[in-house]
């Protein structure tokens, strides 16, 4: 076997690492996003949020769990796109490598929000429910949560801008690919620096996220699919 075979062997092996953790990362999302934060999360009520929590402790313990899934999918993903894009640019591979892993770092800090929630309602539920105070730190920490991980967005958009203009400077990765990842990531940066640093203007941000979250989602989606689909079957063509 040649080493341009086992290059692309090995190119193969990651893009299907990466496209299978996207995916991943996915139904985690719709799991923890779509369904244990929107069952148990009532914003702005810190004693119905500490309420449903309590009654239901098993769902938000597999929130967490998602979470974690979520950020060991994402640093697979970082490895696994670095491998694959390097050929196109390693320099600027790397640079999108470590914007994802700064990201996960972000998430990752802010996942533990979630987990001080799960002790001061499973410590002594009763006087849980009974305490407005500790009702109000419950709601400190998901805020808490939701504003680190909106400001890890911010650096996950600058990873999609990287990953856009490597996808684009390929020549072998379908250039649409490569304008929706930027639009992608323009939308993360737009929306989540509003959420971050604008919180006056909130219901506007909510109006404009709800708009932008089909491009958001479509390009890494698009992007998945293809790399399990065609991604690491050719290697980059030298260049002289």
């Amino acid at each position: 076997m040649t080493v341009f075979e086992t290059e692309i062997i090995s190119q193969r092996r990651a893009v299907i690492i990466a496209g299978i953790a996207m995916f991943v990362m996915a139904g985690c999302a719709a799991f923890t996003v779509g369904f244990v934060n929107s069952s148990l999360i009532v914003k702005g009520d810190a004693n119905a949020t500490a309420s449903n929590i309590f009654n239901s402790l098993a769902l938000f313990r597999g929130g967490i769990f998602g979470w974690l899934v979520i950020l060991v999918s994402d640093i697979i993903v970082s490895w696994a796109l670095y491998s694959f894009l390097k050929q196109v640019d390693n320099s600027m591979a790397l640079l999108g490598a470590w914007f994802r892993l700064i990201y996960c770092a972000i998430l990752g800090s802010a996942i533990l929000n979630l987990v001080y929630v799960l002790l001061i309602v499973s410590g002594d539920g009763t006087l849980a429910m009974q305490s407005a105070q500790l009702n109000a730190q419950v709601m400190l920490f998901i805020d808490a949560f939701n504003k680190m991980w909106s400001f890890g967005l911010i650096v996950f958009g600058l990873h999609l801008l990287v990953i856009g203009k490597l996808v684009l400077k390929s020549g072998f990765i379908p250039k649409i690919l490569g304008i929706l990842l930027l639009i992608a990531a323009m939308s993360y940066i737009i929306v989540h620096l509003l959420h971050v640093f604008f919180p006056q203007v909130e219901h506007m941000t909510v109006i404009l996220e709800n708009i932008l979250s089909l491009p958001m989602a479509l390009g890494e989606l698009l992007f998945g699919i293809w790399l399990l689909v065609k991604g690491g079957r050719t290697a980059k063509a030298a260049t002289h």
